[in-house]
């Protein structure tokens, strides 16, 4: 607690630092209205173009420490499942896909599909903690991750970009774009195609790319402004991630022995379609049309080894295919100056929202080369949510904002074992802010807000009758913090504090029925009684001169699940699983006039539980990684290591039986590795 207090009171003393403004004020686009993040009742972390390019390489994986109280799950070859604060899934291995953490990029929803986050011609990533009640109500329990690609300009311009590292690591990338011969519409293409190895050598198979990761991106984005009263935006992208799954060993390391290994892909077509029309004096009115296609494929060795290794026959695998689909269709109606209530104190916002999702997956797991399960499941689910918001001035200084949304989710279930479910569930959320700007520079902020999560099923034969739908999930929470811009915003800095109150929790455990069976798992979700999450955010961005900035972060957490226990630990009292209680970051930039530049980041987290349905833990770490290079001209060339002190490190962990020849068929904990060191070079042209 005393480091908090003396990094926020650095923060917020630094104001007598000197001299040239250059800091441009950040906007957040995942707001109704766009706006300043300094004006948000909110907590959120903005990784700007320059960050993403300083600090990442190809993912947001690269960055995702950057942002405090975020975690992932390292379950699949890309972050896919994230937690914010604690909340968020850790996997998706059978039922309703239902997110607690929405994941936007350019308006389309990959809600739980995250893996798509690719870094190429992104401009910006906002990260917005908290319940999102008002906005995107189901899917943003714990928080929204929103991706902004780069959009179009009249200017030509091209950027590419190639690279070269260890671990196989060869990267090519080109954006280009222009006007489309009228000074109202323009175009911006990018390509990028990624392969690396996946740092692990099969000792079965003699390869080094089984753990590979191979990945493409194209986009495309138009602009155009059609007359005085309308403008269009629209984009088509298609990612492929054609990535193995071969991350698992029997001794926790880099070195697999699976005869099997597996596969972690994702290839996702999308498009969105935006459009604006001002025609009416009063208001203005958008529509946002989405439609997103994604075939993911999830298949590993269960046994992690083979015949030869285990001296007996044992051999299990499994495979998933997942196909999902989904509609979007927004149509929003914002009050335009003069039209305000109330005696022109109060804009106002409205509009609906409507969601469709279909989701099919086929489940094969073999075992000894004979059909172990088969599964086929179908699901639908159909959300339609209504939303208002009211912005007040209640002087100068001091705005509230009152915002309510309905939902109501349709679905329904159905597989080859003969189970059907057809859950209705109508939920409400909403927000009361405020924000006083207590001076020129510092601003407070305090917020109550409810979220809300739909409820679902458990499938499977052992699953008890009473015990096979769960409801839906409420969260209160309660934020208060002061955000500050000093010396015309070279120095920026947040401190927040949060508490949440989870009503009705929903806890997923697992439970291994045959020890002997490493695919034997029931997976079961239930409703704890209650549970909280709270704790202290700050983050800071600081010119010191015209060559240095320095930023950084710093999270403090506290979960408890609150009486509740599952079939397989006992829950009560303990810290809920992903929810590291402090992670940091901080970061040093240098850029000389003569072209030299250097990025210095240094980030940890602390233990954590692994999951609900065990009690081991991670151990704490913390990795450091350094860029350096040249720019001249339009060109720019520069090294970079990631993970300079080689930190083994776990990112996810299981506890089950796996060992044949254990006669007692004892659990042990197994982890998967973060990437170790890894070294490359990337060169840049753009003009």
């Amino acid at each position: 607690m005393r480091f908090v207090l003396a990094v926020a009171a650095l923060v917020l003393a630094l104001v007598a630092s000197a001299q040239e403004p250059v800091t441009e004020e950040i906007i957040v686009t995942a707001d109704w209205r766009e706006q300043a993040a300094a004006a948000l009742a909110a907590n959120v972390s903005v990784l700007d173009a320059d960050t993403l390019e300083d600090a990442g390489v190809q993912h947001f994986e690269d960055v995702l420490l950057l942002v405090p109280n975020l975690n992932w799950s390292g379950e699949t070859s890309r972050p896919r499942f994230f937690q914010i604060r604690g909340i968020g899934e850790r996997e998706q291995y059978q039922g309703a896909p239902n997110p607690s953490v929405g994941f936007i990029v350019d308006d389309i929803d990959f809600s739980g599909i995250g893996m798509v986050a690719t870094l190429f011609d992104v401009e910006q990533i906002e990260v917005l903690r908290g319940p999102q009640g008002t906005r995107y109500g189901a899917n943003a329990l714990g928080g929204l991750i929103n991706v902004r690609t780069r959009d179009p300009g009249t200017e030509t311009s091209m950027n590419s970009k190639i690279e070269i590292g260890s671990d196989g690591l060869v990267s090519g990338g080109l954006a280009f774009g222009s006007s489309l011969g009228r000074g109202d519409a323009a175009y911006r293409v990018a390509v990028q195609g990624f392969q690396s190895n996946g740092f692990r050598d099969n000792a079965f198979s003699g390869r080094s790319d089984t753990n590979g990761r191979d990945e493409l991106t194209t986009r495309v984005k138009l602009a155009w402004a059609a007359g005085s009263d309308w403008d269009f935006a629209a984009t088509a992208m298609h990612i492929d991630l054609d990535n193995g799954y071969d991350a698992w060993v029997n001794d926790n390391g880099f070195t697999t022995r699976t005869d099997d290994p597996g596969k972690d892909s994702q290839r996702s077509s999308a498009g969105a379609l935006r459009a604006r029309w001002s025609g009416n004096p009063n208001f203005d009115l958008i529509s946002i049309t989405t439609i997103a296609d994604s075939d993911i494929e999830v298949s590993f060795d269960g046994d992690w080894g083979n015949d030869a290794f285990w001296g007996v026959p044992y051999d299990f695998t499994s495979a998933t295919a997942r196909k999902r689909e989904t509609w979007t269709q927004e149509l929003r109606l914002l009050s335009q100056p003069g039209a305000e209530l109330f005696s022109g104190t109060t804009s106002w916002i409205a509009g609906i929202y409507w969601l469709s999702l279909e989701e099919h997956n086929d489940v094969l797991e073999l075992y000894n080369a004979a059909v172990f399960r088969e599964l086929g499941s179908e699901f639908d689910a159909d959300s339609l949510a209504v939303f208002g918001q009211l912005d007040t001035d209640l002087g100068p200084r001091t705005a509230l904002s009152v915002g309510l949304r309905g939902e109501r989710r349709d679905a329904s279930y159905a597989d080859s074992d003969a189970l059907a479910f057809s859950p209705n569930e109508s939920m409400a959320g909403g927000h009361v802010s405020l924000t006083h700007e207590l001076n020129d520079e510092l601003t407070w902020f305090g917020s109550l807000v409810r979220g809300y999560k739909a409820g679902g099923f458990n499938i499977g034969p052992s699953i008890p009758v009473d015990r096979r739908e769960f409801g839906a999930e409420a969260l209160w929470s309660l934020e208060t913090g002061l955000k500050g811009r000093w010396r015309d915003g070279r120095l920026s800095g947040t401190l927040g504090v949060f508490y949440s109150s989870r009503h009705d929790q929903q806890v997923s455990t697992s439970l291994q029925i045959d020890p002997q069976d490493p695919l034997s798992f029931v997976f079961f979700t239930d409703n704890a009684a209650a549970g909280y999450n709270y704790g202290i955010e700050t983050e800071f961005a600081w010119q010191l001169s015209g060559n240095w900035w320095l930023d950084g972060s710093l999270a403090l957490l506290r979960t408890k699940y609150d009486r509740f226990d599952s079939p397989t630990v006992a829950l009560s009292g303990r810290e809920q699983a992903h929810a590291p209680s402090y992670q940091f970051a901080f970061g040093a930039t240098y850029r000389s006039p003569s072209g030299f530049f250097t990025r210095v980041d240094y980030q940890g987290r602390d233990a954590f539980f692994f999951d609900d349905s065990h009690d081991q833990r991670s151990e704490s770490y913390e990795l450091a990684h350094v860029r350096a290079g040249y720019e001249w001209e339009r060109w720019a060339i520069s090294v970079w290591v990631r993970n300079v002190l080689d930190e083994t490190y776990a990112v996810r962990g299981f506890y089950f039986a796996n060992d044949p020849n254990d006669p007692l068929f004892l659990p042990q904990l197994y982890t998967r590795l973060g990437d170790p060191r890894q070294a490359g070079l990337t060169m840049s042209h753009s003009f």
